[in-house]
């Protein structure tokens, strides 16, 4: 920021009192010549002065115009804001905009006028979310700024941007609906663009003017509507208690901004008539949701972690028929070719469990089909028949396998090459799934295809997911995704390794013998005649119920080993009783000089020996190893410099109230310029010694001597590392 301060008024005068006309807010920028500190920074005079610059605009028809209006003034007449939101966010506009022209550096040439930068950046962050979203929704930005820079260019500018604040400010409720912001300043700013442009209305041959206008238009025929819409659905929840189906809340109104429909159905200006108006407690075709819906089932579990779920069935089917064989290890029995085609019919069960989960789908999200959403139905269909058409092309191939097997007796090259024919047609059912992994090894390319708004992208990822505007792109880094993957991999290799040869293959020999007895009697109704597979079933429910379930305790126990071992790199929890805070802080003073001061400072500039020596102590201060602080000494403190830090690091506590103004007082070192390193050693030895904090300071002490504390107060004080 600036450090530039206003200049005393020449002629100080008693404050004249303001009328209830005049009320202000922070500055009075409808009286220049008042004497309020704020009015003598320069930067606050040109931003009003460009507010003033009406120039040649068509003045408002059917009002006055008083010369001393500006550009909000002129749109409040133009397009119906309240008065009091008009001198809301001129001062709004007027403080963005000066604050952010002190902050250049170096200063523009002339401090008197409004820099062109400073409000095309304000411009650019304002309505950044409005561009996304017509690039979004495929329309054109209704921001029209020529590339030449004239005279009007900075007042059009000043305007786009007065119109977005005054709609916001106005917008009460509505501000929890961005897009549908965003929807009603795309159409205001294309009438204000007729009317800079200075379009003729064909109806009546009059220069062009808003379609809402007049006293409070804009609260009465924008802002109420869809408000009293918004209030009509919360009262329809009962609270809370209603199905999330039967009502809208803020995301789903919002989220109906996402389409082109709101375009075509709702219009401009509104139409009252519009479905979009009609909530539960009216009759009527109501709009309904169109991005999530809550449909409360136990099948929920089944569909939220559907991919553990295959995983966890699918390596149960492959276990029990690969320890059937009764080999010792596993990779024993897949030498047999039998086996091994066996094992292929875990593909089967994968198509029929995809179908289930299409099944599941379409029973949880029905409620969001409509006839304005057909594309979703469609979609739901279309993954049953496809899952369906799997499983039954997999049966197929399957078979052919086997009765090729069986005609010539033997595993002849042509059932061989019936079995390579298989794995062609598993290697297509999981090209989505191949595909989804290079997306999570590769996130970049995942948040490119989200953040993209090519259709040609949009078709290929329709059949995955619906498309959003809000939280694309929103995929970790690669290293993240690998440590995640890895950490998930140690986890399931444990899991499987423990299931297969501690709980399948256990059970295969108790199953074959119950297999082999004949002619037993059960006390109980026989489902399969004359068959075991009951006992069977019931032998094996509690195995399978646990086999499901310990993955909880493989997780619990590695989760604990890896929080501990991050824990213990990032030193959480070293700090236990204030006796190890007292012998700790003897080496604060050496840490903040090792840290805190300058590289250039603490690196010598010679010789590779010293220079390793160095990154050797920078690895042992980051991760705890030996002893890296010297206990301090009072002729080893460099006095001002440290002193300096000190203070400042204390002065910040202050200022987030982390501590009191006596700990203040207590903590802050006295001046020392001048002063010998042993006298600021005495007088650090000062602190530590007499003003240690007691028991009850102890959680703030923690943060100070902690890694983070002295991140936290580097990041306040712009010292760096």
């Amino acid at each position: 920021m600036s450090l530039r301060r206003p200049s005393p008024a020449q002629n100080q005068s008693i404050p004249r009192p303001l009328s209830e006309s005049e009320s202000y807010n922070i500055i009075p920028i409808h009286d220049l010549l008042a004497d309020h500190p704020s009015l003598r920074f320069p930067e606050v005079r040109a931003v009003t002065t460009a507010l003033r610059a009406v120039g040649e605009l068509r003045k408002p028809p059917y009002c006055q115009w008083a010369p001393h209006m500006d550009l909000l003034d002129w749109l409040a007449l133009f397009f119906g804001f309240q008065k009091d939101n008009v001198r809301n966010q001129r001062e709004h506009l007027v403080l963005h905009l000066a604050n952010a022209q002190m902050r250049l550096s170096p200063p523009p040439d002339n401090i008197d006028s409004l820099d062109a930068g400073v409000l095309r950046k304000f411009r650019k962050k304002l309505l950044r979310n409005y561009n996304s979203w017509c690039s979004y929704l495929g329309k054109k930005s209704n921001i029209w700024i020529s590339d030449r820079r004239d005279a009007g260019y900075e007042r059009r500018e000043l305007l786009y941007v007065s119109l977005y604040l005054l709609i916001w400010g106005e917008a009460a409720n509505l501000r929890f609906l961005p897009e549908c912001i965003c929807f009603i300043f795309h159409n205001m700013a294309m009438e204000l663009n007729k009317i800079l442009e200075g379009y003729i209305d064909e109806n009546t041959g009059q220069p062009v003017v808003p379609s809402i206008s007049g006293e409070n238009a804009f609260l009465n025929c924008v802002v109420k509507p869809i408000y009293q819409t918004v209030k009509a659905e919360v009262e329809s929840s009962k609270n809370g208690t209603a199905p999330h189906s039967v009502w809208r809340n803020y995301d789903d109104i919002n989220e109906y901004f996402w389409s082109k429909r709101c375009f075509q159905k709702l219009k401009w200006p509104i139409d009252l008539g519009s479905n979009f108006f009609v909530t539960s407690g009216r009759q009527g075709r109501r709009v309904g949701k169109t991005g999530y819906v809550e449909q409360r089932s136990f099948w929920n579990l089944f569909r939220s972690f559907d991919r553990l779920w295959v995983l966890l069935l699918l390596f149960l089917q492959a276990a029990i028929i690969v320890a059937w064989e009764g080999k010792t290890y596993p990779w024993q029995a897949l030498k047999s070719r039998e086996i091994q085609v066996r094992v292929l019919t875990v593909f089967i069960t994968w198509s029929g469990l995809r179908f289930l989960k299409s099944l599941l789908d379409a029973g949880m999200q029905y409620s969001l089909v409509s006839r304005e959403t057909l594309g979703l139905g469609v979609r739901m269909v279309m993954k049953s028949v496809v899952a369906a058409v799997w499983i039954l092309v997999f049966g197929v191939f399957y078979g052919k396998i086997w009765s090729q097997k069986n005609a010539d007796g033997e595993w002849s090259s042509e059932a061989n090459r019936r079995v390579v024919i298989f794995l062609e047609v598993a290697l297509v059912f999981v090209l989505p799934e191949l595909l989804a992994l290079v997306l999570l090894i590769l996130p970049f390319i995942r948040n490119f295809l989200e953040e993209s708004n090519w259709r040609i992208f949009y078709m290929l990822l329709w059949w995955f997911q619906s498309r959003t505007f809000v939280g694309r792109g929103l995929r970790e880094g690669i290293v993240d995704n690998i440590k995640y993957a890895l950490f998930w991999v140690l986890v399931l290799a444990t899991k499987f390794c423990f299931s297969y040869f501690l709980q399948v293959k256990p059970m295969i020999a108790p199953t074959k013998e119950l297999l082999k007895l004949k002619d037993v009697h059960y006390e109980w109704f026989q489902i399969f005649k004359n068959s075991n597979r009951l006992a069977v079933g019931l032998l094996w429910l509690p195995v399978v119920f646990i086999y499901l379930m310990d993955i909880q305790i493989w997780y619990s126990i590695y989760s604990s080993v890896v929080g501990a071992v991050v824990g213990l790199f990032q030193h959480l929890g070293e700090i236990r009783n204030i006796e190890q805070l007292r012998l700790r802080f003897q080496f604060f003073a050496s840490a903040i000089q090792f840290n805190l001061m300058p590289e250039e400072q603490l690196l010598n500039a010679r010789g590779m020996r010293n220079k390793f020596n160095d990154a050797i102590h920078r690895l042992k201060l980051r991760y705890g190893l030996g002893r890296p602080y010297n206990k301090l000494e009072s002729n080893q403190v460099e006095a001002n410099k440290f002193a300096l830090i000190w203070n400042e690091i204390v002065s910040i506590f202050r200022e987030e109230d982390i501590i009191s103004d006596h700990e203040h007082e207590l903590l802050e070192l006295p001046p020392i310029l001048g002063m010998s390193g042993s006298s600021a050693g005495r007088a650090f030895f000062y602190v530590t010694n007499c003003y240690l904090p007691s028991v009850r300071q102890k959680s703030w002490w923690m943060l100070l001597t902690s890694g983070s504390g002295i991140r936290y107060a580097r990041m306040n004080t712009g010292v760096a590392l």
